[in-house]
């Protein structure tokens, strides 16, 4: 029994990697081909926004500025992420995408500040904007963000991935920026009312901020090891407590390591005369098949087992 039992979880392992990697490939695909579009528009619309004087287009490179470094951030986070674990790394480079997921979620909200702080100025005094040049290097802008957004959403996964879903909204933002200078270029052309270009360009800005506040607070969760969005700590008690001679489940702890890596650790007190193991073995799977946890720690208690009081 017990050599079975073992084979079967090496088994889950092996398998639970090898899925891993197959996302992996898919999400660095989809990511390098958006990150050249999105660096190639930035660049359009850095130099159109300079060219034109339009703060609408400006902050929309800012905006794509931000996303590039976004993207690249989360493809040197999956090349970390690959790097084997060292034994004063034991989680090997997981956390690193965290990491880079804060920081993106810091530049943004200064980028931000640096559009908004321009505007301003430009509301009192609006400069004459080029509107026709300005809505065509828009309409290119927002026909590339498209194709980026696609190539992520074919080959990543959107979904599961938070450091892939912060670099597809990111994607979407952009999108949604470049149709507000393609409305501020239109307003301005039709009725030369050239503050339709700051004011443009604070939304674009507001949408960036929002974009940056939902990141920076998903990654201070994972790193203050909060429990896992999709998962309700109470219900797993309940489910661990509903197994045949456990007594009680205390210290249980569930948090990410990365983006669709959860870990969990809790101590199980059974009644004396239950078979340890099988208890084990019904907790592990339990928690595989419904919380989709495979790296769990259970420690096994009968009544004589004495430990102080735990602090958390």
């Amino acid at each position: 029994m017990h050599h079975h039992h073992h084979h079967y979880h090496s088994h889950g392992h092996r398998g639970h990697h090898h899925h891993h990697d197959h996302d992996r490939d898919g999400n660095k695909k989809g990511l390098t081909i958006a990150l050249l579009i999105t660096a190639g528009i930035m660049l359009l619309e850095f130099f159109g926004g300079v060219i034109t004087n339009s703060l609408a287009l400006l902050s929309d490179s800012g905006h794509m500025l931000s996303d590039a470094s976004s993207l690249a951030l989360s493809l040197v986070a999956i090349w970390f992420a690959t790097k084997p674990a060292s034994p004063n790394k034991t989680y090997g480079f997981y956390r690193f995408e965290i990491l880079a997921a804060l920081f993106n979620g810091v530049t943004l909200f200064v980028i931000a500040g640096f559009i908004v702080w321009e505007a301003i100025q430009r509301f009192y005094n609006p400069p004459t904007v080029a509107s026709a040049s300005m809505m065509l290097i828009a309409s290119i802008g927002l026909f590339a963000n498209l194709l980026s957004a696609w190539a992520l959403m074919r080959k990543g996964d959107v979904k599961n991935n938070v450091n892939l879903r912060s670099a597809y909204l990111h994607v979407i933002g952009d999108a949604l920026g470049s149709v507000g200078a393609i409305i501020a270029g239109l307003v301005m052309w039709l009725f030369g009312w050239y503050v339709a270009d700051p004011i443009i360009s604070v939304l674009v800005a507001l949408l960036i901020l929002k974009g940056a506040w939902g990141v920076i607070k998903h990654t201070v969760h994972i790193l203050v090891e909060g429990t896992p969005i999709t998962i309700d700590l109470n219900e797993v008690k309940k489910a661990l407590e509903s197994i045949e001679g456990v007594i009680d489940v205390h210290d249980l702890h569930i948090w990410t390591i990365t983006s669709g890596l959860d870990s969990l650790s809790c101590h199980i007190l059974i009644a004396d005369h239950q078979d340890s193991q099988k208890v084990l073995q019904e907790a592990i799977h339990f928690i595989e098949e419904h919380f989709k946890i495979r790296h769990t720690t259970i420690q096994i208690e009968t009544s004589q087992i004495r430990h102080g009081d735990m602090k958390i």
